[in-house]
């Protein structure tokens, strides 16, 4: 960071660590402990849409190191998902598939495009919660949508996944990037 960058409250944006996906599954068991929320075993990646040859690469690489265990859709945003299938139990299993994706992604020059990867988990009450990392901000946070459908979010589950999870994951401090990923595949 230059001199004009401090006098202007510029700050360089943080370097994305993909590495700290791997402090999902311990993550995971705390969130069950604490809150009976369980992995579905899904979990997403999403990212900027590629065009042409190069989307049918993603693909195919994809689907490479994956197996047959991944799906793509795109969103009414126009943004594409990347959706992987492990047994429920298998975290790990599930945040290495996430780690690979995001790193073959971003090794073939496609880290601009990267937007978020999240887990999937649901409690005995049929509440949906995903944990999502910010690949830009190297941060996670928690998304509770309602149950019932519609676009209302449960923001006191919110609060308490954050509190739960403070020492198992770097939380976003920003509230305000804590952005709803309705309808996303794996939630």
């Amino acid at each position: 960071m230059g001199f004009l960058d401090a006098l202007l409250g510029r700050s360089k944006p943080v370097r994305p660590d993909l590495d700290q996906l791997f402090a999902l599954p311990s993550a995971a068991v705390t969130l069950e402990a604490a809150a009976g929320f369980r992995p579905t075993g899904l979990g997403s990646v999403c990212f900027a849409s590629v065009e042409g040859g190069a989307f049918s690469r993603i693909q195919d690489e994809a689907r490479g190191l994956l197996g047959g265990s991944v799906e793509f859709s795109q969103d009414a945003y126009g943004y594409t998902w990347l959706l992987a299938r492990h047994p429920e139990q298998d975290v790990a299993g599930l945040v290495n598939d996430l780690h690979a994706v995001n790193t073959s992604l971003e090794e073939a020059g496609f880290g601009p495009q990267l937007l978020c990867s999240l887990i999937g988990f649901r409690d005995g009450k049929d509440r949906s919660l995903a944990l999502v990392y910010l690949y830009k901000r190297g941060t996670f946070y928690p998304f509770a949508p309602q149950p019932g459908g519609g676009e209302k979010r449960d923001n006191p589950l919110e609060l308490q996944v954050r509190a739960m999870l403070g020492d198992d994951l770097t939380i976003e401090k920003d509230l305000a990037r804590w952005f709803p990923v309705w309808g996303a595949p794996g939630l």
